[in-house]
């Protein structure tokens, strides 16, 4: 495969949804995602990724998800399961720590910070798209959670309007290896145009910085 090329200026880092709720020991969703995140070092992955492209100047959007707050889902028509669950957990709930970023993986100055998705597209009923456009960026790289639902939905989404979309298979984490398996052997190939591991990522953001330099 043609390794990728990766154009600071034309490239953005999404990261979905790093709050304490899905990605520090105690959070209500880690317990869920804990072995398959250790499993593929999860976090150490995300690490070196946002660590990588911030030596590169990549601009970074933080794609966060709903924090719950009293009155949600109120009179809605059609709530989903995963919606349902999540208002009964208060998941990423307003005030609270685990609706805090992750200590390690919060937006610094310069960063990005998305409208809250209320689902799973970090695209939908949000100015991503918008914040996208404005910042000249036309390939896209997703690291955060959940694989097989915010991770492969906002990542279909951003290949219909026309971006380019690399998925880091080590860089997210779901429930279950069967789980992981789907998202990415089975449903990335339909919309993802890069699928790398975190090693393969940073050895291309370095081969571009040297092609460059």
């Amino acid at each position: 495969m043609t390794r990728p090329a990766y154009d600071p200026t034309r490239t953005g880092l999404l990261f979905v949804d790093p709050y304490n709720d899905f990605l520090s020991e105690g959070g209500k969703l880690w317990p869920r995602v804990k072995d398959v995140a250790e499993q593929v070092g999860l976090i150490d992955n995300l690490k070196a990724i946002v660590a990588t492209v911030r030596e590169r100047n990549i601009q970074v959007f933080i794609v966060p998800h709903h924090r719950w707050g009293p009155g949600d889902y109120r009179r809605w028509k059609h709530v989903n399961p995963s919606q349902i669950r999540s208002g009964a957990s208060q998941l990423c709930a307003v005030g609270t720590w685990g609706g805090e970023w992750h200590p390690e993986f919060g937006p610094r100055e310069g960063d990005v910070i998305i409208k809250e998705h209320w689902a799973q597209s970090g695209f939908a009923n949000t100015d991503l798209d918008q914040q996208l456009k404005q910042h000249g960026v036309e390939r896209v790289i997703l690291i955060g959670l959940i694989a097989n639902t915010c991770i492969e939905s906002t990542g279909r989404f951003a290949m219909e309007l026309g971006y380019h979309v690399t998925l880091v298979t080590d860089a997210t984490a779901a429930y279950s290896p069967e789980m992981m398996h789907a998202a990415h052997k089975l449903n990335g190939p339909t919309y993802a145009h890069a699928i790398l591991t975190t090693a393969e990522l940073i050895a291309s953001l370095h081969a571009e910085a040297k092609s460059v330099g």
